[in-house]
C-alpha cells in the first residue's frame, strides 16, 4: 500500500475522507423533495460500497480509483456555470497531490507546459513541519500562534510571463485526530519550541512522524496576485524612507502585519566595504532603539560589534523573553537600552542583498513570548522591499559620494547642468538614421564675460631659487661624500667626479636656466647615486645611507626648499579657492551664470551671465552691474585673507589682482575632447587673447608692469565701462576697502590688441573687511 503524503515529512498520516460531505448530502436528500432528491440518493447508494469515503483513504491507489466518484460527489461546491472562472481544485494542505481543478485552472496549466510542476514559492520541509505543529497546538493547547504567511504559485504562461498566484485553503473540511505516538507537551516544552524555530529535530522530537492524523480534504483557490505582490502599503511607504512620516508609520505598519498593538520598531543602516564590521564601518542608527548614542570611540564600536555579531551569520534572531535574556547576559551591551525600552520580546532581522548585510530591522513589544522565533517568519513579505530599497540608498550614496568628487575635481558647474540634461532628454527621444550620431552640441549665446586674477608676483623667480638651493646643498653633500671615500684605489673617479660636480655648481649659482635642474638631476641620478652604490666599505655605508635618504621627495632635505615653494602656493590657492566658492553662492543669487576657477600661481576665475543660461529668468542689465561689483569686492577680499596670511606662509610671497572689463556679448561651447567650455568662434576668441595678453603687460611707454602688488588693476577699452568702473571704486572706497590712491594710464600695444586702458587702485589692508 502507497500512503498519500505530502512531498516533506510532516507529523500527519493524510487520509482523504469526504464524510462531512457525505452528511451534508443525507441531510439534503431527506428534507428535500424534488429531482435533486432522487439524484442524491442514488449518489448515496453508489457512495455506499466505498466505506472508505466515509472512514478515511491512505492508500494512493484507492484513492485514484475514486476519483470520479468523488468528483461528482463534490458537484455542489465546483458549480460548472463557474468551471473558467474560478481556480479551484480539491486537496491537502501543501500537497501537489490535487485533482478536480476548475477549466481556468487547467488552462493556466496547460499554458504553464507539461513539464512545469507546481511548488509553493520559498517553502520547505522545515516551513512545512512546523507550520504542522503549530496547527496542533494551537487546536490541542490553546496557544495563538500566528504562523500564517502569504503562499504563492509562480506559474508561467505561453509567452514566458511569471504570474504570481496566491494560494488560498479553506480547511472546513479538516479534522485532527493524536494518535498513540502523540507526545503530550508541557508549559516548558512549549516555550522551547517558541524560541527555536530553526531547530527541526526538537521539533520532531515533540511531534513524531505520524503521531497525527490529518483527515478530510481541502478546497484550494487561487487568487491572481501578480499586482498585489508587487504593490503593498509598505512599499509605498518605502518611497519616503527618510522621512519622518515613514518613521512614524513604522509602528503601525509592523503591528497589522503581526497583529499585535503596541510594537516599537526601528531600523539600523550599514555602508561598508566587504561583509564585516571594521573602523571603516558607517552606521546610521538615529532611528534605532537598541543601539545606544555614541559614547567614546573605543566603547562605541564594542556596542557596534557585539550587536554585529548577534545578527550577522542569522536569517532572524527572535528573543521571546528579554528578562530571561538579561538575566542570562548581564553584562551584554544592549541590556541596557532593551531595559531602558520596557520590551519584553524582539526580534532583529538583518537586512541583507547578495550576501551584504545593509542593516536590520528592530521590531520590539512590551509583552514577552508574542514575538519570537515563529512570528519573525511574518517578516518575510515585507523583507525583500526593505533590502531592495537599502540597496538603492547604498547605490545612490555611492553616487553622491562620486558626485562630490566630480563637484571637488571635475565639476559640472549647477547653473549650466539644465543644458546637459536637455541634451541628453533629446537623444532619447531621438532615432538617428544609420550612420548617424545624435550628439547634441552644448552652446550659451549672448553671455557677457567677466575674468579675475590673483597672480603671484615673483614666483617664478621664487621657485628658481628653491631650486638654486636644493640643488646647491645635494652637490655640496655628494662633494663632501665623495672626498671622504677618494681613497681605496678611486682617486681617479674622485678627480672626474671632483671636477664635474664644481662644474654644475657653478652653472647652479651663475647660468641657472630652465633646463638646468633636470641636467643636474640626470647627472647625480645617472653618474654619482650608481657609483655610490658601488661602495661595499662599511665604513661608508652610514654616510650613503644618510644622502640617500635626503633624496626623498617627501622628506629628504635635498628637496627641502622646493617643498616650503610647493607649500606655500598650495596654501596660497587654498584659501583663495574656499573664498571664491563661498561668495560665488552670492553671485548666483544676483542671476545663475556659469562660474569657473584655475588654479596655477595664484587663481584665475571666469563668470558667463546672459538669458541663454538662466532662460527661465529675466536677465537684466542692472544684474550685470551688480555681479561687477560683487568682482571687485571679492577681489578685495581676496587681498585682504592673503595680507592677513602672509606672515604664516613658508615663503612671504606677494600677490597682484587684474581685472579685465569686456561688455561685448560672446558666445561659448561646451568641448567634448577637454570636458570644459570655451569661446566659440573666431570672433569671440579676442576675448581669450585679450585675457592671455594682458597678464605681463606694461603701461605703455614704460617697463612697469600694469598689476602691481597691494593693487587692483582694471583693464577696459571705453570710455562708457571707466565711467561705471570709477562708480564702483567710489562705494569701496566709501566702504573703506580702496584707498583714494587712483591711477588711470593706458596700456602698451600687445600683439593684434591696441587701445587698452586700466585704472589701479590701491587696496586697505584691515582685517575687518575679511569677513
Amino acid at each position: 500500500m502507497t500512503l498519500i503524503r505530502t512531498d516533506f515529512q510532516t507529523p500527519f498520516q493524510m487520509q482523504f475522507s469526504f464524510e462531512s460531505v457525505i452528511l451534508k448530502i443525507e441531510q439534503l436528500a431527506e428534507t428535500e423533495n424534488n429531482g435533486d432528491s432522487m439524484r442524491r440518493k442514488q449518489l448515496l447508494e453508489r457512495i455506499s460500497a466505498f466505506p472508505e469515503l466515509r472512514t478515511g483513504i491512505s492508500d494512493t491507489a484507492i484513492f485514484e480509483k475514486q476519483v470520479p466518484l468523488i468528483t461528482e460527489l463534490l458537484a455542489d461546491y465546483f458549480p460548472v456555470q463557474l468551471t473558467h472562472n474560478e481556480i479551484k481544485a480539491v486537496g491537502l494542505p501543501y500537497n501537489n497531490l490535487i485533482f478536480n481543478q476548475t477549466g481556468r485552472f487547467k488552462s493556466i496549466l496547460k499554458e504553464a507546459g507539461q513539464e512545469f510542476e507546481l511548488n509553493i514559492r520559498d517553502f520547505d520541509g522545515l516551513q512545512l513541519y512546523i507550520m504542522s505543529c503549530c496547527i496542533i497546538l494551537n487546536k490541542f493547547y490553546g496557544t495563538r500562534l500566528d504562523f500564517g504567511k502569504p503562499l504563492f504559485y509562480d506559474i508561467p504562461t505561453s509567452e514566458g510571463i511569471i504570474k504570481h498566484y496566491r494560494i488560498l485553503y479553506n480547511a472546513d473540511f479538516l479534522d485532527i485526530i493524536p494518535t498513540d505516538k502523540a507526545v503530550p507537551l508541557t508549559s516548558e516544552d512549549m516555550n522551547k519550541l517558541m524560541d527555536n524555530y530553526d531547530d527541526l529535530s526538537l521539533w520532531q522530537t515533540k511531534f513524531p512522524s505520524e503521531s497525527y492524523v490529518l483527515k478530510g480534504f481541502t478546497i484550494i483557490t487561487l487568487f491572481d496576485a501578480t499586482i498585489e505582490n508587487a504593490v503593498s502599503i509598505f512599499k509605498g511607504k518605502l518611497l519616503d524612507f527618510e522621512s519622518n512620516e515613514f518613521q512614524q508609520s513604522l509602528n503601525s505598519i509592523f503591528s497589522s502585519i503581526f497583529r499585535l498593538s503596541d510594537l516599537s520598531v526601528g531600523y539600523v543602516m550599514f555602508c561598508h566595504e566587504g561583509n564585516r564590521l571594521n573602523e571603516m564601518t558607517m552606521v546610521q542608527r538615529k532611528h534605532s532603539i537598541i543601539l545606544p548614542g555614541k559614547t567614546n570611540p573605543v566603547e562605541d564600536f564594542l556596542v557596534l560589534e557585539q550587536y554585529w555579531q548577534m545578527i550577522s551569520g542569522r536569517q532572524y534572531l527572535a528573543i521571546s523573553d528579554i528578562g530571561e535574556f538579561v538575566s542570562k547576559h548581564p553584562d551584554h551591551s544592549i541590556v541596557r537600552p532593551l531595559l531602558d525600552s520596557k520590551s519584553g520580546s524582539f526580534i532583529l532581522a538583518p537586512v541583507v542583498k547578495n550576501g551584504i548585510i545593509l542593516g536590520v530591522l528592530e521590531v520590539l513589544s512590551p509583552h514577552v513570548k508574542v514575538l519570537n522565533s515563529i512570528t519573525a517568519r511574518k517578516l518575510e513579505v515585507v523583507m525583500p522591499y526593505l533590502s531592495d530599497k537599502l540597496e538603492k540608498i547604498a547605490i545612490e550614496m555611492e553616487s553622491n559620494i562620486q558626485a562630490m568628487i566630480q563637484q571637488k575635481y571635475t565639476s559640472l558647474h549647477p547653473s549650466v547642468s539644465w543644458k546637459f540634461r536637455q541634451a541628453i532628454k533629446a537623444e532619447y527621444n531621438e532615432i538617428p538614421g544609420e550612420g548617424q550620431t545624435s550628439e547634441q552640441e552644448i552652446i550659451f549665446e549672448n553671455v557677457v564675460p567677466l575674468y579675475g586674477q590673483v597672480d603671484v608676483k615673483g614666483s617664478s623667480k621664487s621657485r628658481n631659487l628653491s631650486v638654486e638651493k636644493d640643488l646647491e646643498l645635494q652637490l655640496n653633500s655628494a662633494l663632501s661624500l665623495i672626498q671622504r671615500i677618494k681613497e681605496d684605489n678611486h682617486t681617479k673617479q674622485y678627480a672626474r667626479f671632483n671636477k664635474e660636480l664644481n662644474e654644475l655648481l657653478v652653472i647652479v649659482k651663475s647660468f641657472f636656466r630652465a633646463d638646468t635642474e633636470q641636467r643636474v638631476t640626470d647627472y647625480l641620478a645617472g653618474t654619482i647615486q650608481p657609483w655610490l652604490m658601488t661602495i661595499r666599505a662599511d665604513q661608508y655605508k652610514e654616510a650613503i645611507k644618510e644622502y640617500t635618504e635626503a633624496l626623498d621627495k617627501q622628506n629628504g632635505v635635498f628637496h627641502t626648499y622646493r617643498r616650503k615653494f610647493d607649500q606655500t602656493i598650495s596654501q596660497i590657492n587654498g584659501y583663495f579657492g574656499d573664498t571664491l566658492d563661498e561668495e560665488q553662492v552670492n553671485a548666483q543669487r544676483i542671476f545663475p551664470h556659469y562660474f569657473e576657477r584655475f588654479k596655477s600661481d595664484g587663481i584665475e576665475h571666469n563668470l558667463y551671465v546672459g538669458q541663454s543660461v538662466s532662460p527661465k529668468l529675466k536677465f537684466e542689465p542692472a544684474m550685470l552691474s551688480d555681479l561687477r561689483i560683487w568682482q571687485l569686492r571679492t577681489m578685495c577680499k581676496l587681498e585682504h585673507i592673503h595680507h592677513s596670511n602672509l606672515s604664516e606662509l613658508p615663503y612671504p610671497l606677494e600677490v597682484s589682482s587684474l581685472i579685465l572689463v569686456y561688455s561685448t556679448p560672446i558666445a561659448i561651447r561646451f568641448r567634448l575632447d577637454e570636458k570644459r567650455f570655451d569661446v566659440d568662434g573666431t570672433y569671440n576668441a579676442r576675448f581669450e587673447m585679450v585675457k592671455k595678453r594682458i597678464d605681463k603687460a606694461h603701461i605703455k611707454h614704460t617697463t612697469e608692469r600694469i598689476s602691481q602688488p597691494g593693487k587692483i588693476t582694471i583693464v577696459y577699452t571705453s570710455e562708457v565701462e571707466q565711467r561705471e568702473y570709477l562708480k564702483y571704486i567710489r562705494i569701496l572706497q566709501q566702504e573703506g576697502k580702496l584707498s583714494s590712491e587712483l591711477e588711470n594710464f593706458e596700456v602698451e600695444e600687445l600683439q593684434d590688441i591696441t587701445g587698452l586702458k586700466a585704472l589701479r587702485v590701491g587696496v586697505i589692508y584691515n582685517s575687518s573687511q575679511i569677513s
